[in-house]
């Protein structure tokens, strides 16, 4: 686990309350020299500006800094910024109630029984769970702090934090009702586990194939990742299930950022803005493996949810069959490019069209924002759009 120390001048306060720290405009002052709004925004981004209000920008330039970005940059580290605020929300939800309680993470109490059970699967989870956290909250507020750096727009999501999260013991009090995501309700597309360990398809040259899932039963209904309220720790079956289905979507969302980045890089005009893409996104990959390791260690189990009523079933995953066997957690060779060439070991997907919209359609179908006003929803959509409109020649 990483130490605790004080904090740096590179810190950007990053002891201080999660919420403090996104708002980075209000700290870095941008150069003055300079770009119009409409025209730093782009067409993508102008559409539905009154609807966005202020969730969409923390800090709107009046001026192009020297040696500012061009508007595609600055919009694929925009969108960057905005996963990663939404990464670091649940990631904290997860710490307060089973990760490493200290002043590096923004925490609550601990759940007892919640993190026992995450122990189950896996000795060292509150290590884990720590660490991720604090990673994610490092890349959002660095992506800010260079944009801000730069005179661009930087990303504050607060206005959007009204979800309520749980109420179980050990999570923050303070943040009871002002979450950005829900955990509870969580519908997970586990096709990830088969299609990393597939060597004969590739979703970039079949889009149409379909992968197997490794947990079938996650990818229907909704399903709680961590406990809503105490009374969910009372069955120590369920409350395993919780954990089991808290340990796969782990890696089923740090997957979404392990292609998001390679892919946002190939749109990328300025060598710095790629050197940060191609920086923080090995990042997320570390991730994913830790994760679809871990989550291999779920224990075999049939759990219903007492209040929904929804079933799930956690399968035996110590098994022969190589689309399934635990143990092959190296990404197995694939076809890239065209299949007239050998298959190699990569991360897929890759393709750049719609990536980013892709990953709001990713997350929305998994129920992360269920409970979110349409002025979110517009948001993401808009930072995404403007995403993918970005052009390697700086459109």
């Amino acid at each position: 686990m990483k130490k605790t120390s004080e904090p740096t001048t590179n810190d950007f306060g990053k002891k201080q309350s999660y919420c403090q720290a996104e708002n980075l405009g209000e700290r870095v002052k941008p150069s003055k020299s300079s770009i119009s709004r409409r025209s730093f925004l782009g067409k993508s981004l102008a559409v539905g500006a009154g609807t966005i209000g202020a969730g969409l920008l923390a800090n709107a330039p009046t001026a192009r800094a020297s040696g500012g970005l061009t508007p595609g940059d600055a919009a694929l580290l925009r969108f960057a910024a905005a996963a990663e605020i939404l990464e670091a929300d649940f990631w904290i939800q997860y710490n307060e109630l089973g990760g490493i309680q200290d002043d590096e993470v923004p925490g609550g109490s601990g759940n007892p029984d919640y993190t026992e059970a995450l122990e189950v699967i896996e000795d060292e989870m509150g290590d884990y769970i720590h660490d991720n956290t604090d990673d994610e909250i490092t890349h959002h507020q660095f992506l800010n702090a260079y944009l801000a750096s730069k005179g661009m727009a930087t990303v504050n999501l607060d206005p959007f934090r009204t979800l309520m999260g749980s109420t179980a013991t050990g999570v923050n009090p303070d943040l009871i009702g002002r979450r950005l995501t829900n955990l509870t309700q969580l519908t997970i597309d586990t096709s990830w586990w088969t299609r990393y360990r597939d060597d004969s398809h590739n979703p970039d040259l079949d889009p149409n194939f379909t992968f197997p899932q490794a947990v079938p039963t996650l990818g229907v209904n909704p399903h709680t990742a961590i406990p809503r309220t105490d009374a969910d720790t009372s069955d120590p079956n369920f409350l395993q299930a919780i954990a089991n289905t808290a340990a796969f979507h782990f890696p089923t969302i740090e997957q979404g950022g392990n292609s998001l980045y390679p892919s946002m890089a190939l749109r990328a005009t300025s060598t710095e803005v790629l050197r940060i893409l191609i920086s923080i996104g090995p990042t997320e990959t570390m991730h994913f493996q830790t994760w679809s390791d871990v989550a291999g260690n779920a224990p075999p189990l049939t759990a219903v949810d007492p209040v929904t009523g929804v079933s799930v079933t956690f399968p035996d995953l110590e098994v022969e069959n190589e689309l399934f066997d635990k143990a092959l957690i190296m990404p197995e060779p694939c076809p890239f490019l065209d299949r007239s060439l050998p298959i190699v070991s990569i991360i897929r997907p890759t393709e750049t069209k719609g990536v980013a919209m892709g990953v709001v359609k990713f997350l929305t179908d998994m129920g992360l924002f269920i409970g979110q006003s349409p002025a979110f929803f517009a948001t993401l959509q808009n930072l995404a759009r403007a995403a993918d409109f970005a052009r390697h020649d700086g459109g």
